[in-house]
């Protein structure tokens, strides 16, 4: 059973910075957040469409 242990391991962590890298981790964190405060969320394509335009406005997202 131990040698199944790191193998878990390893899946967990390629599991996190999948989650990390796509952005799923961070409407789990707008999910828990809206708990938090008892705020109504949005749905999903709509919290997207908002992350998405934050992102094209942001004064880091140009060069110039």
């Amino acid at each position: 059973m131990s040698g199944l242990a790191p193998l878990r391991r390893a899946t967990a962590g390629l599991r996190w910075y999948v989650r990390e890298f796509t952005g799923e981790a961070r409407w789990d964190d707008y999910l828990a957040r809206c708990a938090r405060d008892g705020e109504h969320p949005l749905d999903r394509r709509a919290w997207e469409r908002r992350r998405a335009d934050d992102r094209e406005h942001s004064r880091q997202a140009r060069c110039c």
